[in-house]
């Protein structure tokens, strides 16, 4: 979850008028505010950008006319945060930086209305023109992507680093998907969070991760309702990693990582069967880089069991991964990793989270 305070967190359960502010940065260097008489920023871990947003702006002569009007689409940015104010007291968080996509509405009456995506569409637009060839470390390599494509871009790694073989990208390529493979050796992630900052960090465990925020039923909780299920769909308990790399003409004996438990539901070779799943990737040079990262993987390869779609009172610093504590009114309790939801600028309520790998008696 973004870092806010103890009291902006209490003050979501209490009434308080919901507050946020749109930030228009153009190409030409001009940084100005933004009326809105509505918007959405909609946050979702299985896109490729985690965020996307819709502002409305009542002047339509925001709309692009002339050429000269490119400044605020072109390259244009948004910087959106929300938040809460109770009396005097006043707190926002970052809820997205987002390129501008599309301008459009009414010319004559507006609105007008900006759509835009999450910075990972930069790197993901900005297409290998030439051979790129990773080397060094994971975190290295990543790193190095995303500043060819943002030289200003901050990142933080939040993943254990290990050495990589070398693998050579094509003209053409997607470097977003080279990150997410690259990412992959050491089990990890790679988004731009609500700040705009690059983070390269392993999905949140929900054995070992302290929740990051409580949705609880009754006084003072923010809980309004919830569903849940379970599927076995995906669910896989091994995984088979191999290292080849045609560019050194190495290839590392495969690696069966599995549910060793016998305890556990999903333990290999127990009423659950055999589910495995196959990774290969040249930048695995060792039997000991195999193991370290089909252990990972097989993490997150046997959790999405569970589905829990929880109603809740807004939260506008809640991330993906986010481990939360649900407290049900008959007492009982779960937890849970966030994977979806909107935020409505401006508007309280509620919103809907949509969340995977539901842990029982959390």
């Amino acid at each position: 979850m973004y870092p806010s305070t103890a009291r902006f967190l209490a003050t979501l359960a209490e009434s308080y008028t919901p507050v946020s502010r749109v930030t228009l940065f153009r190409t030409d260097g001009r940084v100005e505010q933004l009326d809105h008489t509505a918007g959405t920023v909609t946050v979702d871990r299985g896109q490729q950008w985690r965020r996307s947003c819709s502002v409305s702006h009542a002047d339509p002569a925001l709309i692009p006319r002339t050429e000269a009007d490119k400044v605020s689409v072109y390259g244009a940015q948004l910087r959106i945060e929300a938040g809460v104010q109770l009396g005097s007291y006043q707190e926002l968080v970052p809820v997205g930086q987002f390129r501008i996509e599309t301008i459009d509405g009414d010319v004559d009456d507006g609105p007008a209305v900006i759509v835009g995506q999450s910075l990972e569409c930069i790197i993901i637009d900005d297409e290998l023109t030439a051979p790129w060839r990773a080397t060094g470390t994971a975190v290295g390599a990543i790193t190095a992507l995303i500043l060819r494509s943002l030289p200003d871009a901050a990142v933080v790694a939040l993943a254990a680093d290990a050495a990589i073989g070398p693998r050579t990208y094509d003209i053409g390529d997607n470097p977003w998907e080279a990150i997410g493979e690259i990412a992959a050796t050491i089990g990890a992630e790679v988004y731009c969070d609500a700040a705009g900052t690059f983070v390269i960090a392993e999905l949140p465990d929900l054995l070992t991760a302290t929740p990051a925020w409580t949705i609880a039923a009754g006084e003072h909780g923010v809980y309004l309702s919830a569903t849940r299920g379970m599927s076995s769909k995906d669910v896989k308990n091994g995984v088979l990693v191999r290292g080849e790399n045609p560019e050194t003409g190495t290839a590392t004996a495969p690696v069966l990582v599995v549910d060793n438990d016998p305890g556990s539901p999903t333990y290999w070779g127990g009423p659950f069967g055999r589910r495995p799943k196959f990774h290969t990737s040249p930048t695995l040079t060792t039997t000991g880089a195999c193991t370290a990262a089909g252990t990972l993987l097989l993490r997150a390869a046997v959790a999405p069991n569970s589905t829990a779609n929880l109603r809740s009172l807004v939260n506008p610093a809640l991330e993906p991964g986010d481990v939360l504590r649900v407290v049900y009114p008959d007492g009982a309790a779960d937890l849970v990793q966030a994977a979806s939801f909107a935020i409505n600028l401006g508007v309280g309520g509620d919103f809907l989270i949509q969340a995977i790998s539901a842990k029982e008696g959390a």
